[in-house]
């Protein structure tokens, strides 16, 4: 049986929600439904969903920022907004923060899934993992191989663990733009406690030791906030 895609569906009106929910399942699709930007981050960490749909206005926040939040360590999933607003800064804002789509309420269910099963097929496309080993990414001298973790400069070669590459990953996603430490803390390790905190710490250091063969690369600390990379 093939795997259902699942669908992190963000919206605080019951009666739409419950609509859209039933009429995606029929569909053939996962739909997993939250209220709340608190609620939709802490889902999104443990489902990892496929797409997501994500309403602007909400109780404790908005589509907007919940975008922006992820895409500090995820470029890959698609993002669509639903929304009452449409002027032109409203849908700028929206491509600004991170998302790939845009829909007007109200809106007809067969265009959503039209939409939805587009950057379905096109995010299939961008991910598949021999294509990201194939194109390493550049970082200085370095060529930097995610999600095989190899890094490389010259003739010599590294191995980085699973999360090396991760935390390593999450800044190159974020380069010259700072990084929250609570970000990292919350996705690689799902919380942000002291000792999460100092093993933070410790792959860090592993890290500048790794990139220190090129001196024009820091991960800079910006002193209780998070860390940047910059070269």
């Amino acid at each position: 049986m093939a795997t259902l895609n699942k669908i992190l569906f963000v919206e605080d009106e019951p009666a739409l929600a419950e609509i859209v929910k039933e009429t995606l399942a029929l569909k053939g699709f996962e739909v997993i439904h939250t209220l709340t930007a608190k609620e939709t981050i802490s889902q999104y960490h443990k489902l990892k969903p496929d797409i997501l749909i994500l309403d602007v206005m909400l109780p404790d926040g908005d589509g907007f920022s919940i975008a922006k939040h992820l895409r500090q360590i995820d470029m890959v999933t698609p993002i669509i907004f639903l929304t009452s607003k449409s002027l032109p800064t409203d849908v700028v804002m929206g491509f600004e923060s991170g998302g790939n789509d845009y829909l007007k309420k109200p809106f007809s269910i067969e265009e959503l899934t039209i939409r939805i099963k587009a950057l379905l097929s096109r995010n299939r496309l961008v991910i598949e993992p021999e294509n990201i080993e194939k194109q390493p990414i550049k970082i200085g001298n370095y060529q930097f191989y995610y999600p095989k973790g190899v890094l490389t400069i010259a003739n010599s070669q590294r191995t980085l663990t699973t999360r090396e590459a991760e935390i390593l990953q999450m800044l190159l996603l974020n380069k010259n733009n700072m990084l929250e430490r609570n970000v990292i803390l919350n996705a690689l390790w799902s919380n942000n406690d002291y000792f999460s905190g100092r093993s933070l710490d410790v792959f860090i250091t592993k890290l500048r030791k790794y990139l220190k063969d090129d001196p024009s690369i820091f991960i800079i600390n910006i002193r209780g906030q998070g860390y940047k990379l910059v070269y």
